[in-house]
């Protein structure tokens, strides 16, 4: 059980003492295994290891196959390469319209304000992301404005990363209203992990800055596991929700995290308890370093079609995977190949 040692602390506090040596996380959670730790010290040289100790209180002790651990710690079968498995799968070079803008959709525009995570996990699509070439200087902003509404099909703006809710408050609500101020945008999502892994980052300001916003709110958590969601955290997405902010959540379908119908379904419940709307189940993207967390498509299928035997409609989310080039996310059920 979480003893809530750190949740409830200063979520700016949280962010500056992040657990980013393995040995440290190892010693924390018991496990002595040299093999664990050598892999670990020689993937984190590549993509270094970031947890916050909110979400590594949420970690069985002593368990080196801890779904919630097998998600950060670095591991060395992310050194191999594997056919297929490439640094950009999503295509995003070609996207980068200019610093920040990442537009492949018709009528929504992603914005990645930071490079910076709360959390590194290790099947992340982004990890070899240049962010440092394309993060957005305030001067940037007019070009910005100027580039949606040369668009005027897109009425929706993502904000992105790296995770935004790693920025301040200030910084956050100086974004969302200059976006506030194109009259075409109606809403705004915001996609981040942030409130799984620092819970007490949905702090009243926060809340506040969101409810007052012009702008339709939609908060895209990301939660693979039931077991990221103790009462702390369930608490505090339940403020959200309470406050009219509509709250989301997407999975990434991980071999040996959550490949089973059991899992997943227990997780649809427990976020519907919660106040929170099973949204997407993605298939691995393809990225270097992440190989050891694919499954094989009769596997896939055969997971999504207990799910969806386990629970009713409202709660299965849709399978998809995102194809680099395609104007939307790719439906998979049913499919032979993906």
């Amino acid at each position: 059980m979480t003893n809530y040692l750190y949740q409830e602390q200063n979520w700016q506090s949280q962010m500056s003492d992040l657990i980013t040596d393995p040995k440290e996380l190892l010693d924390i959670l018991k496990l002595s295994s040299d093999q664990l730790l050598s892999g670990a010290i020689l993937a984190s040289q590549t993509f270094k290891l970031r947890v916050p100790r909110a979400f590594a209180e949420k970690i069985e002790v002593g368990n080196p196959l801890d779904p919630l651990l097998l998600q950060v710690l670095p591991h060395h079968l992310e050194l191999e390469d594997f056919e297929g498995f490439v640094t950009d799968p999503l295509g995003e070079e070609d996207a980068n319209q200019q610093p920040g803008v990442l537009h492949k959709y018709k009528s929504r525009f992603l914005l990645t304000l930071t490079g910076a995570c709360a959390v590194h996990c290790r099947y992340c699509f982004r990890r070899h992301f240049p962010y440092q070439e394309n993060l957005p200087k305030n001067d940037d902003w007019v070009n910005i404005k100027n580039y949606i509404e040369s668009k005027p099909d897109i009425n929706e703006v993502i904000l992105s990363g790296g995770d935004p809710l790693t920025l301040s408050n200030r910084k956050l609500q100086l974004w969302i209203e200059r976006l506030s101020s194109i009259e075409q945008l109606k809403y705004l999502r915001i996609h981040t992990r942030v409130p799984v892994v620092i819970p007490s980052r949905v702090d009243e300001e926060f809340i506040s800055i969101l409810k007052n916003s012009r702008l339709r709110v939609i908060l895209v958590i990301h939660s693979n596991h039931a077991s990221e969601l103790d009462e702390f955290t369930c608490s505090k997405l339940s403020e959200l929700v309470h406050n009219k902010v509509t709250v989301l959540n997407q999975a990434v379908l991980l071999k040996g995290v959550n490949d089973s119908a059991e899992i997943l379904t227990h997780l649809s419940y427990k976020l519907f308890d919660t106040g929170v709307i099973p949204y997407y189940l993605h298939v691995l993207d393809k990225v270097k370093g992440a190989h050891h967390f694919d499954l094989d498509t009769n596997e896939i299928n055969r997971i999504y079609t207990e799910l969806l035997a386990n629970l009713p409609g409202y709660l299965v989310p849709k399978l998809v995977r995102e194809i680099a080039g395609e104007k939307n996310k790719t439906p998979l059920f049913g499919t032979e190949t993906f």
